[in-house]
């Protein structure tokens, strides 16, 4: 199976540490970042989608996707 993630948070070093967490654990990349304005709470907020190849895996609604 192939895993998708779409990361999001506000533009803060947190949001750089889940990406490079997600990357350290064999996930790559997927698409260009995003970014937008939270007008709301007057704040930044990013996106970053990754995918991880799992073949020994079977999908399962009930997964935990981060830990593919």
């Amino acid at each position: 199976m192939k895993g998708f993630r779409f990361i999001t948070d506000d533009d803060t070093s947190e949001f750089c540490h889940r990406v490079t967490e997600a990357l350290s654990n064999d996930w790559k990349l997927y698409g260009e970042p995003k970014m937008t304005f939270d007008k709301k709470r007057g704040v930044m907020r990013c996106g970053q989608g990754v995918i991880k190849s799992a073949p020994k895996k079977k999908y399962s609604k009930k997964m935990s996707l981060s830990s593919i």
